[in-house]
């Protein structure tokens, strides 16, 4: 497909059709893709260009894509290469235009949303970093409350003004200077100055230890009310988390009314540590069960009466993940400043996912269920990825009061609950 792009290209100006000093490309997902891989492998045919969320890195793309698109995972690996084999991995990396950013030189323009759960912002940030330590013009757009593309009109018509400015600028030919002010106002917030780029730090696995709480959970029911935000359209539901009290371990579920129907996630939680031992998600024709010993998860996902085995190896316990999670986090010894790295498990991808929590503030709340002095509790991730969720914990009773959170694989939708009683 981008040998024939390629070729597209040398036609339109065999024919005189095309001045070739002055030929762009610009594409979104795949089209951004393209995009890259026309300006990593055929550098000397593009005069410009404008990547939206292109993938760089196609064997994380690969990887990305959830157990339950089994048939399209298939699909892809029949077109692309097999990331479960060498030879189908050496393929992907070949065709990866992230291993040939040294090849880049046609000045880029790169769009992507921060919570994007197929292209990897770190790769997106990589290929800036790249071309502006070479010298090569480089222009960075990030938009925090997107995925996979742009669905917001107000940041799809900001990045559409500031493309049709730069490839303007190095095609030559005209473009409309400006915009609405909300437009002009909001490409300013998403444009990022390349000279600011840093890719964040990841976490060596290796040295990820365990939390160690300050108190153990405490059998009781929270009720919460729940708002899921995303591309201008709101959900609201209701969720409640029980936690009893089963001997040698809790056992904790919540329960979430959704328009698919309810959904139950139960745990069972090792007293003390509180680490997870087993997970049981149940949500339509969803049902995954899961066990978690000796630093390895193996369980079953079943979707329409069809099983797959699930096995993966950790690294070490998962802590603070599944039914009861955020009542864990609420049992460490908060205060402002305090950290912790720390395991979950993706039952999507999985993958182990490594988060990063951290104390920055105390806050005044004011939730149905009344008004409480929190700690402000920050839970990002510690290896790349986009999720991110902020959690409120009462300073006296400990107690989970709001939570908000960044679903990178709903496409960044923003969900919240708060305390109801």
């Amino acid at each position: 497909m981008q040998d024939d792009i390629t070729w597209g290209v040398k036609y339109l100006v065999a024919e005189g059709i095309a001045d070739p000093k002055r030929v762009g490309i610009i594409g979104g997902s795949y089209g951004g893709y393209a995009t890259l891989a026309g300006v990593a492998f055929t550098p000397d045919v593009y005069a410009a260009a404008v990547d939206i969320c292109g993938p760089s890195n196609l064997i994380t793309l690969m990887e990305s894509i959830p157990p339950y698109w089994e048939a399209a995972r298939k699909t892809f690996a029949v077109r692309m290469g097999d990331v479960s084999t060498p030879e189908g991995k050496a393929i992907l990396k070949a065709a990866s235009p992230l291993n040939s950013t040294d090849k880049i030189k046609t000045p880029l323009l790169v769009a992507q949303g921060a919570n994007d759960p197929r292209v990897n912002r770190r790769e997106a940030e990589q290929i800036v970093i790249a071309l502006r330590d070479r010298g090569f013009p480089v222009a960075y757009v990030l938009a925090p409350d997107e995925g996979h593309g742009f669905a917001r009109p107000v940041n799809n018509m900001a990045l559409f003004m500031e493309s049709e400015k730069f490839l303007a600028q190095y095609l030559g030919g005209r473009f409309q200077d400006g915009g609405s002010a909300e437009s002009v106002a909001r490409l300013k917030e998403i444009s990022v100055d390349p000279k600011t780029v840093v890719l964040s730090k990841t976490v060596d696995a290796n040295a990820v230890g365990l939390p160690k709480p300050v108190s153990d959970l405490q059998a009781g029911t929270s009720n919460y009310q729940v708002t899921i935000e995303l591309g201008g359209q709101k959900i609201n539901m209701k969720v409640s988390t029980l936690i009893t009290d089963g001997g040698s371990s809790w056992t904790a579920v919540d329960t979430m009314d959704t328009p698919q129907g309810t959904a139950t996630d139960t745990a069972t939680i090792a007293k003390t540590s509180l680490t997870l031992q087993k997970r049981s998600l149940k949500q339509g024709p969803v049902d995954i069960e899961m066990d978690f010993a000796g630093d390895k998860a193996t369980g079953t996902m079943s979707m329409n009466g069809q099983d797959k085995p699930v096995t993966a190896d950790l690294g070490g316990p998962i802590f603070a993940d599944a039914a009861g999670g955020d009542q864990v986090v609420a049992t460490l010894p908060l205060a402002v400043g305090y950290a912790a790295t720390f395991r979950n498990f993706d039952v999507q991808t999985q993958k182990v996912k490594l988060q990063q929590l951290n104390v920055t503030a105390v806050e005044t709340v004011t939730v149905p269920a009344g008004k409480f002095e929190a700690y402000k509790v920050e839970v990002t991730s510690a290896d790349g990825g986009a999720d991110k969720k902020t959690l409120w914990v009462a300073k006296d009773s400990h107690k989970v009061v709001k939570v908000a959170a960044v679903i990178a694989s709903m496409g960044g939708a923003v969900l919240t609950e708060e305390l109801t009683e």
